[in-house]
């Protein structure tokens, strides 16, 4: 076979090949074509539904409205109210919830300014508490200052005293001190008075020279301390056990009156009630 036999078909083989390219390309696109018409065709539907939805819920819409007109047209009649004054009234409304909104918010910001100075008051008021704190300190060091300015005597039965009183204001230091009992006392002239466990009575003062004689009567004793002067401590013993006690007379107020205290240790018979 010749050259020019074989030509043809070639060409023919080609030929094919494209037809069968194109075949499927064709193929190929409606397919797709056809799946896109199936989706624009379920959109359309989806859309028709949407429309159809909203169409009745225009009408819907409508329908409230007109109830609600109706229904208001109704209630002003029953009222005796015109939609004029049924506006009017709304807008009153409107405005007294806007007032409450406000009182609202400004009392909260008031509530918020008083939480605020309570925490202020409660800060001044520890402030406060360290300043008292410290005043207690000071008034103790103080005592205790005032206390060592007191004086030790040796008593009229040649015993060591402890620390004298010369006045209300030491004798109250003393007090605080709580290592003995005291009991103040104002005696008169010819006056047999208890005082603690004992009974005092006196006999004379003098003064000029701060001299007095007072009779002191414990456990069926008597004991007489003639011109004695004042700050000094009288001494006698009291008790089943005999405990060391003292009187001192700090002022002589007249011809016929002393003011004094009477000392005791810790532990003594304490004076019968009402003495």
């Amino acid at each position: 076979m010749s050259e020019f036999e074989n030509t043809p078909r070639t060409y023919s083989g080609a030929l094919l090949a494209a037809i069968a390219v194109a075949i499927l390309c064709a193929a190929g696109s409606l397919i797709w074509i056809y799946s896109l018409s199936g989706r624009l065709s379920h959109d359309e539907v989806s859309l028709t539904d949407a429309n159809q939805q909203n169409v009745k819920l225009a009408a819907q819409l409508r329908e409230t409205d007109a109830r609600l007109k109706v229904t208001t047209e109704e209630l002003g009649k029953s009222l005796g109210l015109t939609q004029k004054q049924m506006d009017a009234r709304a807008e009153q409304i409107i405005a007294r919830e806007q007032v409450e909104t406000k009182r609202l918010e400004t009392a909260q910001k008031q509530t918020a300014q008083q939480v605020s100075a309570v925490s202020s008051e409660v800060s001044n008021v520890k402030t406060d508490v360290g300043g008292v704190k410290t005043d207690v300190a000071k008034t103790q060091s103080d005592l205790a200052s005032a206390v060592t300015q007191l004086q030790s005597m040796r008593g009229d039965m040649g015993q060591q005293s402890g620390l004298i009183a010369r006045n209300h204001d030491e004798l109250e230091l003393l007090k605080h001190r709580g290592d003995r009992n005291y009991y103040e006392f104002s005696l008169d002239k010819n006056e047999k008075k208890p005082v603690g466990t004992v009974s005092l009575e006196l006999k004379k003062t003098d003064g000029k020279k701060n001299k007095f004689t007072l009779i002191v009567y414990a456990d069926d004793k008597k004991y007489e301390k003639k011109d004695r002067n004042v700050n000094e401590p009288l001494q006698f013993y009291s008790g089943k056990d005999p405990a060391l006690c003292e009187i001192v007379v700090n002022a002589i107020n007249s011809k016929n009156q002393v003011a004094g205290y009477l000392s005791t240790p810790k532990g003594s018979p304490a004076p019968p009630t009402g003495h």
